[in-house]
């Protein structure tokens, strides 16, 4: 986890989050013009417009900083996955616009994802992001079978039970959406949802009852 360096002020907080979103930022923008491998902390430091020793503040290294700019995309997947609730079977056009703004939202920032899942990306972070998912996975199956909440696992996949299906549902949206990163998103978002869902309800126990 990175460490921040900071008082427990309103003030400071507001400057801890501008901080942080101005590397997410420069991050962003830098991953459009090289590989991430390239990007080193004077270069994210240089365009947030701020020193080394203020990165060092909030993240360890460049890979850290990227696991937390894609932070956000991994909780709209989270909750963007179908699963089932209390027996209840999602119905498919909600499905599809789910994993639609999903796909809309890896397009959006496409330079930065594709360098994390690509063949020159972070291995360290695609493992980060395939924990996350699977633990979300079970956890959300294990939910609606159980009829009730269960503890969150906060994507410690030490946490999780040995769930094969979870593991593989991960496994297959990595791969699915890394190969549509790699080639340049050819399909747009809706199709790739549309495209998605049919093999990505075959692998969750829809039909599950409490």
């Amino acid at each position: 986890m990175a460490t921040t360096k900071h008082s427990n002020t309103p003030s400071s907080d507001r400057r801890v989050l501008r901080t942080r979103a101005a590397l997410a930022r420069a991050l962003i923008k830098l991953v459009e013009e090289r590989e991430l491998s390239r990007i080193s902390v004077s270069d994210v430091a240089e365009h947030a417009g701020v020193s080394r020793t203020a990165f060092y503040d909030h993240f360890r290294d460049v890979h850290e900083l990227a696991e937390a700019a894609c932070t956000a995309m991994i909780d709209t997947l989270i909750q963007s996955l179908p699963g089932p609730s209390a027996g209840e079977t999602p119905l498919e056009p909600e499905v599809t616009r789910s994993l639609q703004d999903f796909f809309a939202s890896l397009a959006e920032h496409a330079g930065l994802y594709r360098s994390l899942l690509g063949p020159h990306g972070s291995a360290y972070v695609a493992d980060h992001i395939r924990r996350r998912i699977t633990a979300a996975i079970h956890e959300r199956q294990s939910e609606a079978t159980a009829g009730g909440e269960l503890p969150e696992y906060a994507g410690a996949l030490s946490e999780v039970p040995h769930d094969v299906s979870a593991a593989f549902t991960a496994g297959a949206l990595l791969g699915v959406a890394g190969d549509w990163l790699q080639r340049g998103c050819p399909r747009p978002p809706a199709e790739m949802a549309a495209l998605t869902w049919p093999l990505l309800s075959t692998l969750y126990h829809l039909d599950a009852t409490p």
